[in-house]
């Protein structure tokens, strides 16, 4: 079989920035769909409906991070089969995914949409933007199902190295929402409610894309609609591997909740600067959230191969260049960020708070590159359980103790911010630790490979 993606031999960063750099474009435009909601809506209805969005957020992001966590599982398994070159193992695996990413779908679906008052009402979301809030959520968790498919698709093309084909469905998704978002917001005035109708047509619109390429394609990863079920062991396999990653997504998505709480105890200015503030913030992330992805990609196509020098050297890479980037890119921040959270809101008391947050972050994003690079190696070789640990107590124990003991003392507005980077240094910390003495390369498990 051959992988004309393949990552498992030729130039270590080459192959890793040819694999990233799509992704971070990629990335970069499904952030869009988020930034233009919140733009058009910041601008053509109001404050109130901006910081609905906000609060929406934490918890869609709880409920669609559980299953793409768990359907990490799914792309480690393909990605080692690939590694193994298993054009049998790779059938399967794909098809077995994408009948997950169905059954996730409908699950994240009548779930969010059931529960979406009652989940808006534990976070304390204020009086004034509580009934907006409910609408955009449960029309945009309405549309879930085409989330899920998209994402375990893309996944899938990942898995096999190829980041680059989703990048243009999103694009062409991105620019749909940016439309529609301008129709039914500015011109049709349907308000909160027309920004998460756009933003589901967008997601139908890139989840035909990908599937229709995904039939029409004649390499491994075919999809044959037929074919969609579960395959042998495969499930308890992808769950066995899956699941920690998605445990770990909503642990510390609730430990995030708890912050979004925070700062709904400050009021909708602040709400609103914190939702500016995480917009701007997910676009200078981007590239490190890529990078980790492409490490764990590149180990789990190398374990797959038991190419295990060529996993140590990889991981020493692509933390120098997430490391360089961060440095760089927090350095023209701090110039930038008053221009930057503007964009989102005319409001001196907004910009403010919102330069202020991305301020309390700047000097600690070398420490979240390490982190999320180190934990995304450890992840590609299966050891989830491992990677879940670390994560969950880092971003979740470490920050839920600093909530309850520093901030509650004072309840200071740094100090709550700070809560970002303190976790990322232990994070950071504990997982370059555990790479460099943990066992967890270990030699692959070739009998359920070749199988």
């Amino acid at each position: 079989m051959k992988n004309k993606h393949s990552m498992t031999s030729g130039s270590i960063w080459k192959s890793l920035v040819a694999f990233a750099i799509p992704l971070v474009l990629g990335n970069l435009f499904q952030q869009l769909y988020n930034v233009v909601d919140s733009i058009i809506v910041g601008n053509y209805v109001g404050k109130e409906a901006l910081a609905a969005v906000g609060a929406s957020g934490s918890i869609i992001i709880l409920l669609v991070g559980f299953f793409m966590g768990a359907a990490t599982g799914a792309g480690i398994i393909t990605s080692q089969f690939f590694g193994a070159k298993n054009e049998k193992g790779i059938h399967k695996a794909v098809h077995t995914s994408l009948a997950i990413a169905l059954v996730g779908g409908v699950i994240i679906a009548a779930a969010g949409i059931a529960l979406t008052p009652l989940m808006l009402k534990v976070i304390d979301t204020p009086d004034d933007v509580f009934d907006q809030a409910v609408i955009y959520q449960r029309i945009y968790l309405g549309g879930a199902i085409f989330a899920t498919i998209y994402n375990m698709s893309a996944g899938i093309l990942n898995a096999a190295g190829n980041s680059r084909r989703s990048l243009v469905y999103l694009i062409i998704a991105s620019i749909t929402n940016a439309v529609l978002d301008l129709v039914f917001v500015g011109i049709f005035k349907w308000g909160i409610v027309g920004a998460a109708v756009a933003s589901d047509i967008s997601q139908l619109v890139s989840c035909i894309f990908i599937v229709r390429y995904l039939i029409r394609s004649r390499e491994p990863y075919h999809v044959s609609i037929k074919d969609i079920r579960f395959y042998d062991k495969l499930p308890g396999r992808i769950l066995k591997v899956g699941l920690p990653s998605g445990i770990q997504s909503v642990v510390i998505s609730i430990s995030n909740v708890i912050v979004q709480a925070s700062v709904n105890g400050f009021g909708s200015d602040v709400m609103a600067a914190y939702t500016t503030y995480n917009r701007v913030e997910g676009f200078m992330l981007l590239p490190i959230m890529s990078l980790g992805m492409a490490a764990t990609t590149y180990t789990g196509q190398n374990y797959g191969a038991n190419e295990i020098e060529r996993i140590h050297k990889g991981s020493r890479v692509s933390t120098g260049i997430g490391v360089l980037y961060a440095i760089v890119v927090a350095a023209i921040m701090y110039f930038a960020a008053p221009y930057i959270i503007a964009i989102f809101s005319t409001e001196s008391k907004v910009i403010e708070t919102g330069v202020f947050m991305l301020n309390c972050m700047l000097p600690a994003y070398w420490l979240l590159a390490v982190f999320n690079i180190k934990v995304g190696t450890i992840r590609g070789a299966g050891k989830t359980m491992e990677a879940m640990f670390i994560s969950v107590f880092s971003l979740c124990v470490v920050r839920i103790v600093w909530i309850i003991i520093v901030f509650a003392d004072s309840h200071n507005l740094f100090l709550l911010m700070v809560t970002y980077p303190v976790t990322w240094l232990v994070g950071a910390a504990i997982a370059a630790i555990y790479e460099k003495k943990g066992k967890w390369l270990v030699e692959p498990d070739y009998e359920f490979l070749e199988s």
